[in-house]
């Protein structure tokens, strides 16, 4: 049976970003396998690269690998993963295109019994190019409670892949979280992909011009 809890996955996630790459002509790489095996969006060296424990539920399959369990389960998906996205943004900016790199993710509505008032989140780092623009439209929106640096931040280590392949290059990134609850059904999924298509079209030339890269974890 596929997984039901986030625990395994980003519910809702992967339908946004499809319908949003499709919108604006983007390309979208995604992980295919459950962070439970592997969490891509984690450097080699972290602790939970592949975790013992998530959130508070114990992960038995994950308990004593070896280092050659633990390096076929990096071969599987990790390093296809980062591997593809280094391609393709070296191949647009060999041929000159301007190149952003947005990860697009779900977060739990309650995490350890904590409540998130937060539609939606968007975290990033000293780079605020995309990040700013992003959130000022995004706070224009009625009824909608907006996290910046929430439910997550770059300290709490979730922003690995676009430090690894954009801050890297000096390339404009953010990252998007949505409360799962809000994208659950297709109608959410909708609405909310068809929203952010709508601001990253919006967006002045200098701040998100030509295609974009996006990288879904």
């Amino acid at each position: 049976a596929p997984p039901s809890r986030h625990i395994a996955w980003d519910p809702g996630a992967l339908p946004v970003a499809h319908r949003m790459a499709a919108a604006l002509d983007a390309t979208l790489v995604e992980t295919c396998i459950s962070r439970l095996v592997i969490d891509c969006n984690r450097p080699l060296d972290a602790p939970d690269l592949v975790p013992p424990v998530s959130e508070t539920t114990v992960i038995p399959g994950n308990a004593g690998l070896s280092d050659k369990q633990r390096a076929a389960r990096i071969d599987l998906s990790w390093r296809p993963f980062h591997d593809s996205i280094a391609g393709i943004i070296d191949e647009r900016l060999a041929r000159g295109q301007e190149t952003r790199l947005v990860s697009v993710h779900s977060f739990t509505p309650v995490y350890k019994g904590k409540s998130r008032p937060w539609h939606i989140g968007i975290i990033h780092d000293e780079d605020r190019r995309l990040a700013a623009p992003l959130i000022a439209a995004l706070k224009r929106l009625a009824g909608v409670t907006v996290g910046v640096n929430e439910p997550y931040s770059p300290a709490d280590r979730v922003y690995f892949t676009l430090e690894r392949h954009a801050r890297s290059r000096g390339l404009a990134c953010a990252m998007i979280e949505i409360r799962n609850d809000e994208i659950s059904g297709e109608a959410g999924q909708r609405r909310w992909a068809d929203l952010l298509t709508g601001i990253f079209s919006d967006l002045e030339p200098e701040e998100a011009s030509g295609s974009r890269q996006r990288a879904v974890g």
